[in-house]
């Protein structure tokens, strides 16, 4: 469970992007998103493997 503090003299703006914040490094939407649909083992593999591949060659494209 997510608890943000309210610090004194603090909008609720700025206390309300604190705690997007936190929800979203916690990843619980992601995971929501990804148990939608049952995806097999090796599809999500194939998926991480040509991502990294993706930004290797971003990476190799910026260094030149």
């Amino acid at each position: 469970m997510l608890v943000i503090q309210v610090k004194e003299n603090e909008t609720i703006d700025k206390a309300l992007k604190r705690f997007k914040k936190k929800f979203e490094k916690t990843g619980v939407l992601k995971q929501l998103r990804s148990r939608t649909f049952f995806e097999k083992k090796s599809i999500s593999r194939r998926r991480t493997v040509l991502r990294a591949a993706y930004r290797q060659t971003l990476q190799q494209a910026e260094n030149n």
